[in-house]
């Protein structure tokens, strides 16, 4: 690893005994330095390299659009046995304004591009995400997102009620969306845990499941664990006010990450999922 580092960026680099970071429940994440260089790596499974893979690209694309900061790769590769990420390293915790925050999400999201989707599929959590381009917002959630947990949901056999809801919730699909978004660029999954600021108070976004798709998908999202503010909504909308009808949707497109919590962890995210469906239904 320090030897491809060492090629990629062009100079010498021999570290010192890593240092552990915390890398979330998926992956093993260390900082390596020799005392003038500093970079963090995540570390998995060598079948998990794709992963990575599109981890590098997502966090390039989020990078190209130059509106709000993400850590800049460096590397991939396999070593010992062991997939790899390797980035730079931003140190954070500094004190940092979420209005900025809100502002710096609204101008990456007016990066927009024809279709919705990706250039490769990726992964949300530890599960595959499919990612191919589509024309119709409806059909990519209803086929990509929620149609694909369901399935997933059904392999991992989480029960007989969800995939019953799940089947009237799709057959019903485009009297709950009524909405023609514009396929804006996403993180994909922005949660908290996945925003911080630099030592200058800058936000910076990371662990990215990049796509593009309906930015009200993104809000919602930040409102599914809280953390973010009423002055980041406030900023957000001062820029690019949300449509009519968010409030129902945003139930809606949070079904997608409750069901890919319970397709990973199972416990009471299979109760909450079933729960949504329920009040998605009765809206009806």
């Amino acid at each position: 690893m320090a030897q491809q580092i060492t090629e990629v960026s062009g100079a010498p680099f021999q570290p010192d005994t890593p240092s552990a970071m915390g890398g979330g429940c998926i992956n093993t994440a260390v900082r390596l330095t020799d005392g003038k260089q500093q970079w963090f790596v995540k570390l998995n499974q060598a079948s998990r390299l794709d992963m990575f893979e599109a981890e590098a690209d997502g966090l390039r694309e989020l990078s190209d659009a130059g509106a709000i900061r993400v850590p800049r790769p460096l590397c991939t590769g396999i070593s010992n046995g062991q997939s790899y990420i390797v980035m730079e390293y931003l140190p954070l915790g500094g004190s940092g304004a979420s209005t900025l925050a809100g502002e710096q999400l609204a101008a990456l999201h007016q990066r927009q591009a024809e279709s919705f989707g990706w250039k490769r599929d990726n992964t949300i959590g530890a599960t595959h995400q499919p990612n191919q381009w589509t024309a119709d917002w409806v059909d990519f959630w209803r086929e990509q997102r929620l149609g694909f947990q369901l399935a997933e949901a059904a392999r991992n056999g989480l029960g007989s009620d969800l995939q019953r809801l799940g089947e009237e919730l799709l057959e019903r699909f485009p009297a709950l969306m009524d909405h023609a978004p514009i396929p804006s660029l996403l993180h994909g999954d922005l949660w908290g845990g996945n925003l911080g600021y630099d030592r200058d108070g800058n936000p910076v976004i990371y662990d990215p499941a990049t796509y593009y798709g309906d930015r009200e998908a993104e809000i919602a999202m930040t409102e599914l664990f809280g953390g973010f503010g009423a002055a980041f909504y406030d900023a957000y909308n001062s820029l690019w006010p949300l449509d009519p009808g968010y409030r129902t949707r945003r139930t809606f497109y949070n079904l997608y990450h409750i069901l890919n919590h319970a397709n990973m962890f199972g416990g009471g995210y299979v109760g909450q999922a079933r729960r949504m469906m329920e009040q998605l239904l009765a809206a009806l």
